[in-house]
This record gives structure tokens, C-alpha cells and sequence, in this order.
């Protein structure tokens, strides 16, 4: 029986503001550099690059309506031409959009076993955590929900624990993993009782990640949390395909409740199990994993994981340092220059700047909650923004103007629109532009330009085989993205 992967990509990554945003999140940012120290993947792609050895089919991602063509541009880019995007209108947590995958997985009749995984984390030993996976199909198959909990190396409080029971009689010689049953969750202790559960060596780390027939997983749920296999059922009957993509019933979905799979389904089955006092085989099942493993939720956790100058400091982009020692300090566009500190991390993007100790990187997120309150739109977007088509970075604006760098990939396009109250420059840095003004046609290339007044028909295309860079000018009394009639 083959593996089905189902990668959970919804994720909004707050404790690594500025970096991650609501519309640009973690799983979709190239935040691990290799052993040589390039940053060559997102973790979305790490994430699927990782399963390679093992035999699996074409993945299903979950992923955000508004992350769509995101998460398809970076699936290209690694080469898988056939896989499965769901889309979730709204976000509903782990249980509903593992059920959407299940039921997908189901409908022609077949039964996979669902190996689930974060988008967002980061795995360390790929060959150990493939043999572990391949360890436990033989618990997957026996209807058994395989759960993955991570072997503590430090007493955490950002995570949940699972305490393993007895060891499970593992009775298939190709299964060389050690399977626990599961006595039960645990949620995030206190420093004090973390290290307890780190002194007893029976509790791990819950790392999320899953392995189960879709039908187990399927029927489990219908019987602790029918309104989420109900909204689930009624919102995959409603599917409809629109290019990579698979767009559920909204309206069903929005009915469904907020729920993560340890709440609806892991903790409830195992709880029962526990209470009826029957002894034997568990259906709730733990396997031991150490594998390098961290859910990247902080700067703290970035810098652990991440390659060190011979002061510990792990640096990206045009740094300057002096005297510092024990700081992450990463700059998307400017020089940083730090002098005679320790333990910061300091972070510079195109629109924002970070500064906060080490030991306080888990409380961005109430920076974040602070943006959210003002309203401000740094908690959502970067300045530079992604489209199918390419790309487009807010360079600078001031009243009644606005200037855009924009870069079209080869062969897009952007739509025939009209703007009514602002005009349009576009000067072409590099590249062919095959441009559409009114009723005239014609190409532009390096150093040309045309100029398009307010209510005019435009279109833009690039025919060429390298991206078209273009430097767009506007003009007008409102400059707002609204502004567009597209035809």
C-alpha cells in the first residue's frame, strides 16, 4: 500500500514577523540555508523534496485560497507536475483539513494510508525519518493511527507532550520501529514539569505528523466529531477543479468547527481506550522519532538549527559586525551594522525592522497582535507582492504618486484593465514588453517606454524567454489597488 502525503500548508507563522506574514507565511520562505550556507528551498519544497526515498503518490496539499498560486509557483519550481492543491476558503485548523484530504484520497473506491506533515518544519536526518515512517506502515495498515512524537533533547515548554504506555508487540519482521501506545496528550507544562517529563524519558514531543488509512481516520472522526465529517462530506461533495487547484463547497465549509485532530480525534480515542480498562493492542499508537526535528516557531528556534561564524552568530545579507556575539541578524535590503551586543535578534526587511532578545522571541506575535489592532498592513503583506504572472515591489510613494518595480515571467500576462482616476508609466529596464494601448500593439525593449493616461484600455505581455523588468510610474488623485476594471 502506497504512501499518500498530505501536506498541511496553512500555517501564519506570527513569531517570525517581519519575515512571515498573514498573505506571505513561514512554509513559503527560504529560511534554512544547506551545508554550504545557500538558501536554495522554501521549507514548503524541503518539506516534499524530503520524501524522494520514499514510494509515495502525488501529494495533496491544504493550503489558503489566498496562498494559491504561491504554493503552485513553488511546486514548479521543484518540478512536481502532479499533485492535488485543496483549497480552504477559510482556515479551520489540522481536523477538517485532514478530513477534506481523506475524503478526497477516497473517492474512487482506494484507501491510502495518509502520511501528514506541516509545510513548516524542519527535519535535520531525512534517511532516519524515512526508515521511521517506512517502520510504521505495518501499524498504519493494522487500522491503527500512528502518531510521531519527537525524542526531547531539552526540557520544552513551547510544546505538547505525549506520554508513551506500554510497548505495542510489533509482529511484521519488515517493521523495525519501536511502537508505544499512547497513555496520553499532555498540553505545554511549566519549566518544572517539563523537566520532569524530560527525566523520565516517557514523554516525547508532539510533532503534529500522522500516519493512517483514510478510512480509520475517516470513520474516527465521524464518531467524536460528526459536525466536522459532516461539513467535511458536504463541502468535498461540492468540488470544483479550476487549473492546479481544488476548490471545495465554501458555504459547507464555513459551517464546520475549528478544531485540531489531537482535540477532535487522537485525545477522545485515547482517552476512551484508557477509561474502558481493556487491556491488549491500542489504536492509538506512538512512534518514537530523532530526527533533528524543530517546528521553527521562533528566531530562537531559527538560530539553533541554523550554521554559526566562530562568535555564534548566524548571519544573512549585508551584515557588518563588531564585537557581537550569540545574534541573528538577517537584512533583505540594506547594511545592518551591529557593534558590541549579544543575544539579539535583529531582522530588516524592505518595510519593517525587528529587534528583541533571544530569551523573547516568543512574544512577537503580540507585536503582530499589536499591527493587527492599528490596522496597519505590514501584519499582512510584505512590499513586495506575488502574482501568477510574476511580481511587483511598492518602491516608493508619496502624494498623488507611486513607483513600482514589476517583473512579468516569460510567456504571463497581465490583463486587459483600464484605471479611472490614475495614469501609468512603464519604462522597460530589461526584457520585451509586447504592450497593448487602445487599439495600437507594439514592443518595447530595454530603455523604451510608453506613457498610459486615465481611462485607457492597457495590457501587458512578455513573449521573451527572460523575465521582463519594468519600472511603472503612477500618477493620479487615488492610487489604490481597487482602482482596476479589467476586461
Amino acid at each position: 500500500m502506497k504512501i499518500l502525503p498530505v501536506i498541511l500548508a496553512g500555517g501564519a507563522g506570527n513569531r517570525l514577523w517581519p519575515l512571515s506574514r498573514k498573505k506571505y507565511p513561514k512554509q513559503f520562505l527560504k529560511l534554512i540555508p544547506n551545508k554550504q550556507g545557500d538558501h536554495c528551498n522554501t521549507m514548503l519544497q524541503d518539506t516534499l523534496i524530503r520524501l524522494k526515498d520514499l514510494d509515495t503518490l502525488p501529494a495533496t496539499l491544504i493550503c489558503n485560497e489566498e496562498h494559491r498560486f504561491i504554493a503552485a509557483e513553488q511546486l514548479r519550481q521543484i518540478d512536481l507536475k502532479t499533485y492535488n492543491i485543496i483549497l480552504e476558503p477559510v482556515g479551520r485548523n489540522t481536523a477538517p483539513a485532514i478530513a477534506l484530504a481523506a475524503f478526497n484520497a477516497i473517492k474512487n473506491g482506494e484507501d491510502p494510508l495518509l502520511l501528514v506533515l506541516a509545510a513548516d518544519h524542519d527535519i535535520r536526518n531525512t534517511e532516519e525519518f524515512c526508515k521511521v515512517v517506512t517502520g510504521a506502515i505495518d501499524q498504519a495498515m493494522d487500522s491503527k493511527l500512528v502518531t510521531f512524537g519527537i525524542v526531547p533533547d531539552k526540557a520544552e515548554t513551547g510544546y505538547g507532550y505525549i506520554k508513551r504506555g506500554k510497548e505495542e508487540s510489533v509482529e511484521k519482521e519488515c517493521s523495525e520501529s519501536l511502537v508505544f501506545k499512547v497513555d496520553r496528550f499532555v498540553e505545554k507544562p511549566n519549566l518544572e514539569t517539563a523537566q520532569q517529563y524530560l527525566d523520565s524519558g516517557e514523554f516525547y514531543w508532539n510533532s503534529g505528523m500522522f500516519l493512517f488509512k483514510a478510512s480509520v481516520y475517516l470513520d474516527s472522526l465521524k464518531q467524536f466529531a460528526p459536525k466536522i465529517f459532516v461539513a467535511c462530506e458536504k463541502a468535498m461533495k461540492g468540488i470544483k477543479h479550476d487549473l492546479d487547484f481544488i476548490r471545495i463547497n465554501e458555504e459547507a465549509f464555513k459551517t464546520c468547527p475549528d478544531d485540531s485532530i489531537d482535540y477532535a480525534v487522537m485525545e477522545p480515542l485515547t482517552n476512551m481506550e484508557t477509561s474502558s480498562g481493556v487491556e491488549g493492542s491500542s489504536k492509538v499508537v506512538v512512534v518514537p522519532l530523532n530526527v533533528g526535528w524543530s517546528d521553527v516557531g521562533g528566531f530562537a528556534s531559527l538560530w539553533e538549527i541554523t550554521n554559526k561564524d566562530k562568535n555564534n552568530n548566524v548571519l544573512s545579507g549585508d551584515v557588518l559586525i563588531n564585537n557581537t556575539n550569540n545574534c541573528l541578524i538577517k537584512s533583505e535590503d540594506k547594511i545592518v551594522a551591529a557593534v558590541g551586543v549579544e543575544n539579539l535578534v535583529i531582522v530588516s526587511t524592505k518595510d519593517a525592522v525587528l529587534v528583541v532578545h533571544k530569551n523573547n522571541t516568543q512574544q512577537v506575535k503580540l507585536i503582530v497582535n499589536q499591527l493587527k489592532v492599528d490596522k496597519r498592513v505590514e501584519v499582512d503583506i510584505q512590499r513586495e507582492i506575488f502574482r501568477p504572472w510574476g511580481s511587483f515591489d511598492l518602491i516608493d510613494k508619496g502624494e498623488c504618486y507611486q513607483v513600482k518595480r514589476i517583473l512579468v515571467k516569460p510567456g504571463a500576462k497581465l490583463t486587459m484593465q483600464m484605471h479611472r482616476f490614475r495614469a501609468e508609466h512603464w519604462i522597460v529596464v530589461s526584457g520585451t514588453a509586447l504592450v497593448k494601448k487602445g487599439d495600437e500593439e507594439f514592443l518595447l525593449t530595454q530603455n523604451e517606454s510608453v506613457y498610459l493616461p486615465v481611462g485607457i484600455k492597457h495590457g501587458l505581455h512578455n513573449p521573451g524567454l527572460l523575465d521582463l523588468k519594468i519600472i511603472e510610474v503612477q500618477s493620479g488623485t487615488y492610487l489604490g489597488e481597487d482602482d482596476i476594471v479589467r476586461f
